[in-house]
């Protein structure tokens, strides 16, 4: 009867197997990590556009609800560029005042009416040095003064600029500034405005988006 021998693993072996064993572990690792970058990177993207898309469609609806009218105290508001409601368009700014004012609070005295103001302004936050944002302004007491009061937020994070053009109806043009204070646009508004962000995309690369709103009351609410 023969005897069976028994024969163990050897240390190279053992070295050869452990090596194979942390390799894999490795490559499942690297593979994990590859899918949480991805996945953080998409969220990104996800709030980048969200963002983008809120701001476009908060500036369409406000600006589109713009307004100018002539029912003001003019004893208090004796110079025209102090009046309550005015529509001052820049290049890379706008202040106006609107009728898309939203309440947040039950019972808050204010109506739908709001001095709303757009412009890009390097940011405040911890963290974020350098960075420009787009900023909102809203003050729902239009019987103050138009430059001044109420509260600021962030519209778009990461914004490079922020472009508006103004459709003159007369001249079948766009235009780069619009004033109601001056004489000849005192009683009438574009009746277009077209926005233009300008901001970085998923490659680094400058990258504009567009969009239009068209004003629906562009001449100045008489006094009655």
């Amino acid at each position: 009867m023969s005897r069976r021998q028994i024969r163990g693993f050897t240390l190279m072996e053992i070295m050869i197997a452990i090596s194979i064993t942390a390799l894999m572990g490795g490559m499942v690792t690297m593979a994990f990590q590859t899918g949480f970058h991805a996945k953080e990177v998409v969220e990104e993207e996800a709030d980048h556009y969200r963002m983008l898309r809120v701001a476009m469609t908060r500036m369409v609806r406000e600006i589109g609800s713009a307004y100018v009218s002539d029912r003001y105290d003019g004893r208090r508001y004796r110079d025209q560029n102090d009046r309550p409601t005015n529509f001052v368009g820049e290049r890379d700014r706008l202040l106006f005042t609107t009728f898309a004012h939203q309440r947040l609070y039950t019972d808050a005295k204010e109506s739908d009416q709001a001095i709303v103001e757009y412009s890009v302004q390097t940011s405040t936050e911890k963290g974020a040095k350098g960075r420009m944002d787009l900023m909102r302004r809203v003050n729902p007491n239009v019987e103050d003064r138009m430059d001044r009061g109420g509260t600021t937020d962030v519209l778009f994070e990461g914004v490079k600029r922020v472009e508006f053009e103004y459709w003159n109806p007369e001249r079948k043009e766009w235009d780069d500034e619009w004033d109601t204070r001056r004489a000849d646009q005192k009683d009438k508004l574009p009746t277009r405005v077209r926005i233009t962000l300008v901001a970085l995309d998923e490659n680094q690369k400058e990258a504009r988006y567009t969009t239009q709103t068209r004003v629906m009351l562009n001449t100045e609410l008489p006094r009655y």
